[in-house]
């Protein structure tokens, strides 16, 4: 297997509310972004290149605008970093504040021969730069963190190479971050337990057949 499936929505998600351990605002989720970022490239799971994040106006909602901007060699600590995304703001709304930041970048997986592939958007990090409470969180889209792939086939020596690392990773997190993660909502495609994913119920020697929806 050297394509992945991706599920339309995350199979596993962590989150953390850092309200008592970090400051609101941009710059405090920068930072954020700065501290696991570079514990996720430890782990070769995420290589920050760009930032996306969208729009809104209090008393409006969502103003279905959306700003990208790329990290040509920058780092998340730049110190220019926040005045640059600031000035994303769409000028017809003076008002708009920023909703959650998604680092983008590519991460690796190793197949069940241990051969390494990049895959782009292997994990997804969003910070929160809302004045009210700091946040962020951690979500995957793909089968290699499971026991069973999407069709519900046992694939044990791509759970062996991958999940260990995604593991350790998180606990790195709850190190560095100084709050222990709490799972995300589950999902059609799976379910955050622990510093992994919970484990699929198995009938007959198959997890469930979840392709209809992954490719649906």
């Amino acid at each position: 297997m050297t394509m992945l499936m991706r599920s339309p929505r995350e199979c596993g998600s962590w989150f953390w509310d850092l309200d008592d351990v970090a400051e609101p605002g941009l710059e405090s989720a920068l930072r954020t972004a700065g501290r696991m970022g570079a514990v996720l490239q430890k782990h070769a799971l995420l290589e920050p290149d760009s930032l996306e994040w969208n729009w809104f106006q209090v008393g409006k909602g969502g103003l279905g605008i959306h700003s990208r901007l790329d990290l040509v060699r920058r780092s998340l600590d730049d110190p220019a970093l926040p005045d640059d995304l600031r000035a994303c703001r769409p000028t017809g709304h003076p008002q708009a504040e920023m909703g959650g930041i998604l680092v983008l970048g590519s991460g690796a997986w190793l197949d069940a021969s241990g051969t390494r592939h990049n895959e782009y958007r292997l994990v997804e990090l969003m910070v929160s730069p809302d004045e009210i409470g700091p946040s962020a969180e951690l979500s995957v889209y793909h089968d290699v963190w499971g026991r069973c792939d999407f069709r519900g086939e046992p694939h044990p020596a791509i759970h062996a190479a991958n999940a260990p690392r995604l593991a350790s990773a998180l606990q790195e997190l709850v190190q560095v971050l100084g709050v222990e993660a709490e799972p995300g909502e589950p999902t059609y495609y799976g379910r955050a337990e622990g510093h992994g994913l919970k484990d699929p119920d198995i009938i007959d020697g198959r997890g469930p057949d979840l392709t209809d929806a992954v490719f649906g």
